[in-house]
């Protein structure tokens, strides 16, 4: 009995050493392109991705642990992006879909500008879209909702514009949502809008900052233009103003006809005397 624990002992031993010999995997080659544009894309003036190199991309992952600053490992596949808050700039890369098993994504708190792109849709496993507090611009793409397992989408603090996507609110994971201070317009989708009981299923917060944005739960907009009370008075003096000049007219058409009156008087005295 003894004999047989010191021999599986040994053999274990045998089996991690061997382990230990063996090189690593080689990186997923859709994580590889993924980080090369991403690094290709960024400009990183603090070096705070000193360590973001081409030979750190061909094996970026070891189990669940990576040597990349702000990345996380699963199963030898990139996992999340933490990059917010670095002070980069730069662009988003479309090939950053190749990235295939990320779940979450956050470039928050950077100088970055440009669209987001329409090819993001190739995240089918993303779950936190964070670019909040950047430059980005452009449109918020309608293709996001191909992203079925998102539950974050946080876009607020940037210069983005035109409508939001009606198609977001078939997102039916999605838990947080705020589109705050850009520049969007038009009326905010039903979908993102709608009640559950008493309560929208976001906020009026998740909205504000947009001019052009209309609908619950935000107030109602203000009037452009002039109020009502305004125009009531605006008429009311018009009226006051067109009675007045009618009534000095009648008042000038007496007064003339009253003169001639009186001097055709004075004219038929005369030759009656003559």
């Amino acid at each position: 009995m003894f004999t047989l624990r010191v021999l599986t002992l040994l053999l274990l031993l045998l089996l991690l050493a061997l382990s230990a010999r063996l090189p690593r995997s080689a990186a997923d080659p859709g994580d590889e392109l993924c980080l090369t544009r991403l690094s290709e894309s960024l400009q990183d003036p603090g070096s705070r991705l000193s360590n973001w190199s081409k030979a750190a991309f061909a094996e970026p992952c070891n189990g669940f642990t990576s040597s990349l600053s702000g990345a996380t490992c699963n199963n030898g596949r990139i996992y999340k992006l933490s990059l917010s808050g670095l002070g980069l700039r730069g662009s988003i890369p479309a090939n950053l879909a190749n990235c295939t098993s990320l779940q979450a994504l956050d470039l928050s708190a950077n100088a970055l500008t440009g669209p987001i792109p329409p090819d993001l849709q190739g995240l089918v496993n993303l779950a936190v879209l964070n670019l909040s507090s950047n430059r980005l611009s452009g449109q918020i793409p309608l293709q996001l909702a191909l992203c079925a397992y998102l539950n974050v989408i946080d876009l607020h603090s940037n210069l983005l514009s035109g409508p939001i996507p009606q198609q977001l609110g078939l997102l039916v994971r999605l838990s947080a949502f705020d589109v705050s201070n850009n520049r969007l317009e038009g009326q905010i989708p039903g979908s993102l809008s709608n009640r559950t009981g008493n309560l929208p299923r976001f906020n009026a917060s998740s909205f504000e900052g947009n001019k052009g944005l209309y609908g619950y739960p935000l107030a109602p907009m203000k009037t452009k233009g002039l109020s009502v009370l305004a125009i009531v008075g605006i008429g009311l003096g018009s009226g006051l103003a067109s009675l007045v000049l009618s009534f000095t007219g009648v008042c000038i058409w007496l007064r003339v006809t009253e003169r001639k009156m009186s001097m055709e008087e004075v004219s038929g005295t005369f030759w009656i005397f003559r």
